[in-house]
């Protein structure tokens, strides 16, 4: 899929998992890709330079949260998001559909879009489908997400779930409309909650709109995991196969490869950042929690196995003194390491889909999970 400077070309497969490349304004990204969140900019404590050596590719920012401060005006002046944040690769940029869910209590929803009382000063802001766009386009990001109501698949209230998907596809169809730049990808969303026929339908209409790329919404808010992949491989039947495919929000490495395997391009969650703030660490042995006691003189790497320079220099006994302090530099630390793991962790599978091990990949981290390695 090619147009304007701007193509995905699958380059390897094994199963329904694919490895690509996404080539965008600001540089290639090669697929599956995990995308840090970088809500204001900034992904919490890590400097751009830092991120790339951990293997980032690819950020993520909120459009809602920049557009209430500094406002898409003060970073069009900077040079967009590339040159007000010193990030010179691609930004994708969500549209603010997640605040209708997470901003439930300051958010009222109607056709012209969402209405919001700003958690920064309280004033009144709303947000419609042609707006979410326009704000994307001044913020210069490289992937814009088109306005959608994120609400969470509850079978007690399939009418509401059903409501929002349908509004979902009309707020498309304009978001479609005021899509103005060449030089900017513009992703559909596809919503249904875990209703199949629901997925379908709205996997269906939403690719006859046009999108050059497609998302998952409305996943990852507390379904079994095996409900999630059947909604997945059901609106990917529906979806053309030549198009990147992102999965929003989610999840724990045993996730990610759950949906490498279904065929999923592009992931982001906070879970690496936050967990790492709270003293939990990602390794190769399994969850590794640094303020149990039984680590305060332990002077071993966070784990061995990994390459990040976290793990290259200091002990779990140090990081574990930092956090317990309030020390912010703990803080970075477990924040690089958890990133460096999640970041590497979709290394292999790129290279494991090349070798047509995938499958052995994603078992060896489900079991890992599953028996949680209690650090």
């Amino acid at each position: 899929m090619t147009g304007s400077g701007l193509a995905f070309q699958i380059t390897g497969r094994d199963g329904e998992a694919r490895t690509g490349r996404l080539s965008t304004a600001h540089g290639a990204v090669e697929t599956p890709a995990f995308m840090p969140v970088a809500t204001y900019g900034a992904v919490r404590g890590v400097a751009p330079d830092e991120l790339a050596a951990a293997g980032a590719q690819i950020l993520l920012a909120n459009t809602y949260h920049l557009h209430e401060r500094p406002g898409e005006e003060v970073i069009a002046a900077c040079g967009g998001l590339a040159g007000f944040t010193g990030w010179r690769g691609p930004w994708l940029t969500d549209s603010g559909g997640f605040q209708v869910t997470s901003l439930a209590e300051k958010a009222r929803v109607d056709e012209e879009g969402v209405t919001f009382a700003s958690p920064v000063d309280g004033r009144r802001r709303v947000l419609t489908p042609e707006g979410a766009v326009a704000i994307q386009a001044a913020l210069g990001s490289d992937v814009a997400m088109v306005l959608d109501e994120c609400v969470p698949s509850d079978p007690a209230d399939a009418a509401r779930v059903r409501a929002a998907t349908e509004r979902t596809l009309r707020w498309a169809e304009r978001a479609a409309r005021a899509h103005q730049r060449a030089d900017q990808w513009l992703f559909g969303i596809v919503q249904g909650g875990g209703d199949a026929a629901l997925r379908r339908t709205s996997a269906r209409a939403t690719r006859d709109l046009g999108f050059r790329g497609f998302a998952h919404g409305g996943l990852g808010l507390g379904e079994e995991p095996e409900r999630r992949d059947a909604m997945i491989a059901t609106a990917h039947a529906e979806l053309p196969g030549d198009a990147p495919r992102y999965l929003m929000g989610l999840g724990r490495p045993g996730d990610l490869l759950r949906g490498v395997a279904l065929g999923v391009d592009l992931f982001d969650c906070v879970l690496p950042t936050r967990h790492a703030r709270h003293g939990v660490l990602f390794t190769s042995q399994g969850l590794l929690r640094l303020k149990n006691a039984r680590y305060a003189a332990d002077d071993a790497a966070p784990d061995p196995a990994c390459d990040c320079a976290t793990c290259a220099r200091f002990s779990r006994a140090y990081l574990r003194h930092l956090l317990r302090a309030g020390e912010m530099l703990g803080a970075r630390l477990a924040s690089l390491h958890n990133l460096r793991f999640y970041l590497g962790l979709l290394e292999r599978a790129r290279a494991a889909i090349r070798d047509g091990a995938l499958g052995a990949l994603r078992d060896e981290v489900v079991a890992l999970e599953a028996r949680d390695g209690s650090g």
